[in-house]
Order: C-alpha cells, then structure tokens, then sequence
C-alpha cells in the first residue's frame, strides 16, 4: 500500500497532509473494495471475513460509519444527560 500512495502523492496535492481525507478514503479503498492479487482476488477484509454487502461497496461503508457515529454522539448525549 506504500508504494500506491508514493505513486499518488506525486500527482495529489491532497496528501502533503498526513491527516488527510483522501489518505483515508485510499485506506478504505485499498481493504474493502480493491481485490488483491495475493490474495486470489479476495480483499484484506474478505480475507479477515468482514463481509461488505451491497452492490455499492462504497455507499455500503459511508452508511456503516454514519450510523456508528450517530451512536456514537447518542451515547454521548446520553451520558451529559446524566451528570
């Protein structure tokens, strides 16, 4: 994954920040939806046995992080709440 980014980072303006969107957005990418040769077309995560389903991988992960972070915030006003 690397020398993708090295590749990238010559053309991308983006990446000169290492906290970076895009750098995520590459993370995503390079484990849940680019299949590896290595791994006879598998991604990282097929491999780990995390499933995406849906046709749309990259909807299916924005949904997934949405509603983690709601549940997130709703925790966290919960416990306001309460003291």
């Amino acid at each position: 994954m690397n020398g993708e980014i090295r590749d990238r980072e010559k053309v991308m303006r983006g990446l000169e920040r290492k906290d970076s969107p895009i750098l995520t957005g590459y993370q995503l990418f390079h484990n849940y939806i680019r299949p590896h040769m290595a791994l006879n077309g598998q991604t990282p995560a097929e491999r780990a046995g995390i499933k995406v389903e849906g046709q749309n991988k990259w909807l299916t992960i924005i949904q997934n992080a949405s509603q983690q972070t709601n549940s997130d915030t709703r925790t966290k006003q919960k416990e306001q709440t309460r003291t």
